[in-house]
């Protein structure tokens, strides 16, 4: 099965209050999962970051052959696809471990930058994240 995610992180202020949130799709356009999460105080990159490992680790729950992921963040999806270095020492952090989740997971996966508009379902859930101060049980 593939699974399409939209992933965003949100933050409020640069570094300030910050919140993920995460959609899970079948191949047939079914809802697997939705959630947000509060980060606490984090830059915009790396709630990015967190709201992917989120979704690398949901998408290991479900029967997932395939998981083609959509962000809004051009700077992550050109460091996985390893266009850009990663300079910044947390985002290094982040970054091996998300490609540490990559290697052990049971599917193959893409990584898609797509315009704001087009993840506002996700964004919607990164402030709902924030708002609600309740961190995403993953």
């Amino acid at each position: 099965m593939t699974i399409v995610a939209h992933t965003d992180g949100a933050s409020r202020g640069n570094p300030g209050e910050s919140g993920i949130g995460i959609i899970l799709r079948d191949d047939k356009g079914t809802t697997l999962f939705e959630g947000s999460g509060y980060l606490g105080k984090a830059t915009n990159n790396i709630a990015e970051y967190q709201a992917l490992l989120a979704c690398l680790r949901k998408a290991q729950e479900f029967p997932c052959t395939k998981l083609v992921v959509y962000s809004d963040s051009e700077l992550m999806v050109r460091q996985l696809r390893r266009e850009y270095k990663v300079r910044d020492r947390m985002l290094q952090r982040l970054y091996a471990e998300a490609t540490s989740l990559l290697k052990q997971a049971p599917f193959t996966f893409e990584i898609n930058h797509v315009a704001r508009e087009e993840n506002r379902e996700a964004d919607e859930l990164a402030n709902v994240g924030i708002d609600s101060r309740q961190p995403l049980e993953v």
